[in-house]
Order: C-alpha cells, then structure tokens, then sequence
C-alpha cells in the first residue's frame, strides 16, 4: 500500500481519507474471531467474563456496544494496531515518528445507537493537533447498519466546538453532541470490510443507529498522534498541562523521544461502553441476563 501526495492532499484538505483493502480478507477475518473470543470472555480480565461454549457467536455479540482498549489484553487487537500498512499511511499523514494510545472495538449489533456529532480531540488532547483516527471496517458498513458521517474540511479551523447533552436517545449513545456548526454538507463514508479510514482529531463526525435487521457493524478503531507531541491525557498531582505526558502508548513507526521516561502498564482489563440498547439488554430475564453474564 502507498500513501500518494494526492492522498496526503486530500487528507489535510478534508480531514478524512478512505483507504480500501489495507486489511486483507483472512486479516479481516482474524479480527473478527477475536472479536467473539473478546466477547467469550477468551481473555481474563474483569470486564469480559467468560461465558458457555454452547452460546453463538451471535449471542454473545449481541449486548456489546462498543470494548475499549482491547490491545490491553488481546495480542492480536494489538497486532493490528502496530499493522505495517496502517503505520505506512500514518507516516506520511502525521509524520515519521507515531504512536497509539487508544482502540476501540465497537459491535454495534442491529438495533444499537450511534454516536452523535463529536471531535475525538475533546477527549483525547495533543499538543500539535496531529490526532489521527484509524478506523478498519470488520463489516461493509452503510447507510443501513450505520456507517461513518463526515462533515469534510470541518477540522482546518482548529476549532473545539462546545457540548451538550442530546434529545435523541433512540438514534445516539449516551455521548454528548458538538453543536454551533452548520452540518448540511456532511457526508456517509460508506466502505467495504478491510477498509480503513483516517481522520483528523478535529474532523466532525457521527455515527447513525444500526437499522439493519441483522447485520453488525464491526469496526476497530485505533487512535495516534505525531511520537513528539506529549499526551495529556489527564493531569496528575505535580504536573501542569504543559509537562504532563501520558506513557501508556504502543510506537508504532519511527522513533521515540521520550522513551527514556519509561512506559506505563497497562491494566490487564477493558471498559465497555452501552447505549440504550445495551440497558434494554441487561433488563433481560433473569435467566437470560444469568447466561450473558
């Protein structure tokens, strides 16, 4: 895979780049084994317990929104997180030297919501505004099952719109929405599994609820940033916002310069994100809830 200067154009002009088939059909395939060995509880953590080999795939995926950090635990989410073709196209859209601090595994089984309007930036702070997402379709994603929307060239400003709760629980999660910015030039990135999109930490972008009536939306999105901005990410007793500097990361090209601070471990656990759906799940039966437990 190359990464053009068209490309790199085209990112920096409208915040995002699709890039088809930079994950092959058995690597898609692998992510997606791990995703229901994630979801079985394949992996000892506290947050994913394991559960019976008699249930399906289908019913073990279908109370997970979204499991985040999975490369905590999983040698294979981490593999693709550090994946060659990946790190190619971040070189040359961030820089030489890049690093990761953050995955995300969203399922979004039918019927789960969204994700409103947002800039991945307000919750993950970088000095040099170089945030870049990585998402890798595990499933074609459309219109349908609710695939990305974009508002293109909404990042150049480099401007953090203000939040506030929303009124659409049944189309978005829990997540507050960005406001004060006209969307009516948005756009779907609709694409194939093995896709994989990248977008700027301050580009617009939302997701719809999953209206298929049995398609997943399997995506694993990864987050980096230029290896020589510092990370932020929270404030610790002692510093201030200019030295703080996060070291749970994972380099996945070039070169580190602060390397000689050492690296954080990280937990050997994940956090999972609900929606609606997710709490409509939980109200099961008592014997269905005794089964996803």
């Amino acid at each position: 895979m190359s990464c053009s200067d068209a490309d790199v154009a085209f990112y920096h002009e409208k915040g995002y780049l699709v890039c088809p088939d930079l994950i092959d059909s058995e690597e898609v395939e692998q992510l997606l084994r791990d995703t229901a060995n994630l979801a079985r509880g394949k992996y000892p953590c506290e947050s994913l317990r394991p559960l019976p080999d008699t249930m399906s795939d289908d019913e073990v995926l279908r109370r997970i929104l979204c499991i985040h950090q999975p490369h905590f635990i999983s040698p294979t989410m981490l593999e693709f997180v550090k994946h060659p073709h990946t790190a190619q196209v971040l070189s040359r859209i961030i820089g030489p030297s890049v690093k990761c601090m953050q995955s995300m595994l969203f399922v979004k089984p039918p019927g789960f919501q969204g994700q409103a309007w947002h800039q991945d930036e307000i919750y993950i702070p970088t000095r040099d505004r170089s945030l870049t997402g990585g998402w890798i379709a595990l499933d074609d994603a459309t219109l349908e099952n609710g695939c990305l929307w974009v508002l293109p060239g909404s990042h150049k400003e480099g401007y953090l719109y203000p939040q506030r709760p929303h009124d659409l629980p049944e189309e978005f999660d829990f997540a507050m929405e960005s406001h004060g910015f006209d969307e009516s030039e948005e756009v779907p990135v609709e694409v194939k599994a093995g896709t994989v999109v990248f977008f700027n930490g301050y580009l617009l972008h939302r997701s719809r609820k999953n209206r298929s009536a049995s398609c997943y939306r399997r995506v694993l999105v990864n987050h980096y940033m230029n290896a020589y901005s510092l990370l932020p990410w929270q404030v610790r007793e002692g510093e201030s916002p200019a030295t703080a500097d996060r070291r749970n990361v994972v380099m996945v090209a070039g070169e580190d310069p602060y390397a000689w601070k050492g690296y954080e471990t990280p937990p050997n656990n994940v956090s999972l994100r609900k929606c609606k759906a997710v709490e409509e799940s939980d109200s099961q039966s008592p014997r269905e809830a005794g089964e996803a437990d």
